[in-house]
C-alpha cells in the first residue's frame, strides 16, 4: 500500500497539506491534496525536489502546475483509468453536495418556523400558538427525514470512496507489474531502486542487487516457439517469488534503527529474459546464497508436453550479485551487477558471480 502512516501521523500531515493548499491558487481537490500530502510526508523524493525547485523560483501553484507534478511524480495509471475514477469521484461529490443543499434548505425553512413559534410564545398569542406548534412539529419531522437522508448519502459516499481508493491502488499496482511473470516490470523496478538508494546502509549489511539472465533463451523461442518461451518466463517468475519470500522470512527481523517504511525485497522482470532482485540490508554472502537457490531451482525445472508428459525442455540461468557502495547511483549499481552477470556467462553460464 502506498500510504502506511498511522492515524496520528496522517492527521498531522493533513494539517500541513491544508496549510500548503491554502497558500496557492490550485483548486482544493484530491489531486492537489495528494501532491501536498506526499510532499509533507517525505515519501516521494522526486516530487519534493520538483516542488522545492518551483518554490525557490517564487512560483505559486495553479491547477496546471499541480497537474504536471501529479502526472510526473505520482500518477502511474493510464489516462483512461484516471478519467474513469475521476468521473466516479465527481459523481459522489455531486450527490453529497445535492443532498447537503436540500438539508440546508430544509434547515432554513425549519428556522423560520421556529422563529414564528418563538414570537407567538413571547406575545402570548394563544390563537396563533397552536398552528405555530403544528408547523414546528411538521418541520421537525421534515428536518429529521432530511438529516437521515444526508447521513445515508454520506455513508454510501464513504463506501464508494473506499471502493475508488481500492480501484486506484489496484490500477497503480497493475501499472508496475509484468502480467506474464507476475513480478514488477521495469517501471516498478526503477521505483523500488530509487527508494533503496534513498536508504542508508551499513558496510556489514549493504543493499544488494542480483541480475539474472536466462541462458540461450533465443534458442528456446526459435526451437519451441514463443508460447513455450512464455511458459519459461512464468515458471521463472514463480521461482523468483518463492525464493525471495523464503529469504525475506529468514531475514524478517530488521536491523536496529531500520525505519518502518524501509524498502522491501523486490523481484522484477528487467526486460525480455532478464530479471532482477533488490535486497535491502543484505550481505553479499546472503545475496549469493539466494542467487544460487534460484539457479538450482531453475535448473530443476522440467517443462513437459501437456499431452504426453514427456520432458521437452530444461533451462538454466546465470546470475550476477553486487553490493551497493558509497556514492552509487542507479546506473553504477546496475552496471556492477551487470558486469558480474557478464562474467558468469563468459565462464560458461549456469553459475553465479559476484562483482
Amino acid at each position: 500500500m502506498r500510504y502506511t502512516e498511522p492515524k496520528e501521523r496522517s492527521a498531522e500531515l493533513l494539517r500541513v497539506a491544508l496549510v500548503h493548499m491554502g497558500r496557492h491558487d490550485a483548486a482544493l481537490n484530491p489531486v492537489t491534496f495528494t501532491v501536498w500530502y506526499e510532499h509533507a510526508a517525505g515519501i516521494n523524493a522526486k516530487l519534493s525536489q520538483a516542488i522545492d525547485q518551483a518554490l525557490g523560483l517564487g512560483k505559486r501553484f495553479d491547477d496546471a502546475i499541480i497537474a504536471l507534478l501529479y502526472k510526473a511524480h505520482i500518477a502511474h495509471v493510464d489516462e483512461s483509468t484516471m478519467q474513469r475514477l475521476s468521473g466516479r469521484f465527481d459523481k459522489v461529490m455531486d450527490e453529497v453536495a445535492e443532498c447537503a443543499t436540500l438539508t440546508g434548505t430544509q434547515a432554513g425553512v425549519f428556522g423560520v418556523q421556529l422563529d414564528g413559534l418563538s414570537q407567538a410564545l413571547q406575545a402570548h398569542d394563544v390563537p396563533e400558538l397552536s398552528p405555530q406548534v403544528n408547523e414546528a412539529l411538521a418541520g421537525t419531522a421534515e428536518m429529521k427525514l432530511s438529516a437521515e437522508a444526508l447521513q445515508l448519502q454520506v455513508t454510501a459516499s464513504r463506501a464508494e470512496i473506499d471502493r475508488l481508493r481500492s480501484d486506484l491502488n489496484t490500477a497503480r499496482d497493475e501499472a508496475v507489474l509484468d502480467p506474464l511473470a507476475g513480478v514488477l516490470n521495469r517501471k516498478g523496478f526503477d521505483q523500488k531502486l530509487r527508494a533503496l538508494l534513498a536508504e542508508a546502509h551499513e558496510p556489514r549489511s549493504p543493499h544488494c542487487l542480483i541480475m539474472f539472465d536466462i541462458d540461450h533463451f533465443k534458442k528456446v523461442n526459435d526451437t519451441h516457439g514463443h508460447v513455450m518461451g512464455d511458459r519459461v518466463i512464468r515458471a521463472l517468475g514463480d521461482i523468483l517469488r518463492s525464493c525471495v519470500a523464503d529469504h525475506a522470512n529468514d531475514h524478517a527481523k530488521p536491523l536496529a534503527g531500520t525505519p518502518s517504511n524501509a524498502a522491501s525485497h523486490a523481484v522484477a522482470r528487467y526486460g525480455g529474459e532478464e530479471f532482477a532482485i533488490l535486497l535491502p540490508r543484505t550481505s553479499v554472502e546472503h545475496g549469493t546464497r539466494l542467487a544460487e537457490a534460484v539457479r538450482t531451482k531453475t535448473k530443476a525445472i522440467k517443462i513437459r508436453n501437456r499431452t504426453t508428459q514427456e520432458v521437452i525442455l530444461t533451462i538454466t540461468i546465470s546470475g550476477g550479485v553486487a553490493a551497493m557502495e558509497d556514492g552509487d547511483d542507479a546506473p553504477s549499481f546496475i552496471a556492477r551487477a551487470d558486469r558480474a552477470l557478464y562474467h558468469a556467462k563468459q565462464a560458461g553460464r549456469d553459475r553465479v558471480s559476484c562483482a
